[in-house]
């Protein structure tokens, strides 16, 4: 029998300090760790961009925030003086940089975990093989391989693997929010709520507006639909576009102005979610929406690769056909994911 740990003396520094969608996809790793170790307090070392989603994670206990690489170098003094003071037994760094790597080494925690790439590796004294460039699993997937890794080099049994949804928010908040959204933009509530959100995702490539345009004109759906363009800041303009080349299709922008926070309730109470491989899509992953993705066939971006944490049957995931250039996205035909999404999401 493996024996167990003293788990209320474990305290364990959790790194995944950059985008929001690589952020959502280590949340399956987080819940791993929290159902092996109920007792242990668990922080997460995040960009002040994610800092707010990691707060609503329910198994961070204390969130940290890096500065970046392009912080001052008084706010990099401070981070590691303050991860020093903290006395971490270990910490998992998911995705590694020299420059956390040289900062978690000097704070002298006994045991640090990385990926084993590049030269980030050697400021580790734990490190796992993954070669991730290979793609052959998804991200959330690979993070969640560092959790179980360090489980076993502790001696603990990992629970069953944990399921979405991963993130949740009270029905009653959730009911206020549709119900003053449908009011502010005269919505019939009964509705349902299909979010397309046409903004980038960083390094992915995406759809164009036309094909966003014409698949949200071509779906239909049992009882009546409201498409809703969902825009966060730096996007408004481009939401506005695809609002004016849907034409007739009931439609509303809305801009995210207020926080993630209220911008994923606002994605919490949608019936679809639709979008490139972007944040928002996978915070609607980690709510269990149903959500159509899209993303192309390059090995360091494919659908496997950047999967959404979701249930599988509520995903659908379109990606170039193999006749057609990696990452040419104008090669996926509109109207045929349009009759897809709508058979198994909407006529039911």
């Amino acid at each position: 029998m493996r024996r167990q740990m003293n788990k209320a003396s474990k305290k364990i520094l959790v790194v995944r300090n950059d985008k929001l969608g690589d952020f959502m996809l280590t949340w399956p790793a987080f819940a791993t760790l929290k159902q092996a170790m109920p007792c242990c307090e668990i922080h997460a070392l995040v960009a002040s961009y994610t800092a707010d989603m990691a707060q609503l994670c329910p198994n961070i206990d204390n969130v940290i925030l890096d500065p970046g690489d392009n912080g001052s170098r008084a706010s990099k003094i401070a981070l590691a003086r303050n991860i020093k003071t903290q006395g971490y037994d270990a910490s998992i760094t998911l995705f590694s940089t020299n420059r956390i790597g040289l900062t978690l080494m000097l704070a002298g925690i006994p045991y640090r975990l990385a990926p084993a790439t590049k030269i980030a590796q050697l400021f580790y004294n734990k490190r796992l093989t993954q070669r991730r460039s290979r793609s052959q699993k998804p991200e959330w997937a690979y993070n969640q391989d560092l959790a179980l890794h360090y489980l076993s080099d502790q001696g603990v049994e990992a629970a069953p693997a944990p399921g979405a949804p991963f993130l949740s928010f009270e029905q009653g908040t959730l009911t206020t929010v549709k119900q003053d959204f449908c009011r502010k933009h005269d919505i019939d509530i009964n509705r349902r709520l299909l979010f397309i959100h046409p903004g980038s995702g960083g390094s992915a490539n995406n759809l164009s507006l036309q094909q966003y345009a014409e698949i949200g004109k071509s779906l239909t759906s049992d009882g009546g639909h409201h498409i809703v363009v969902s825009a966060g800041p730096g996007e408004f303009d481009y939401a506005e576009q695809l609002g004016s080349l849907l034409d007739n299709t009931p439609h509303t922008v809305y801009r995210s102005e207020e926080g993630l926070v209220l911008f994923s309730q606002h994605i919490a109470i949608a019936d679809l979610f639709i979008s490139g491989s972007t944040g928002p899509l996978h915070i609607a992953g980690a709510l269990n929406c149903n959500t159509a993705a899209f993303y192309p066939r390059r090995r360091s971006a494919t659908a496997l690769r950047w999967q959404t944490i979701n249930q599988a049957e509520r995903r659908l995931a379109f990606s170039p056909p193999e006749e057609a250039e990696a990452e040419d996205m104008s090669s996926i035909d509109a109207i045929e994911v349009a009759k897809q999404i709508s058979e198994k999401f909407l006529l039911v």
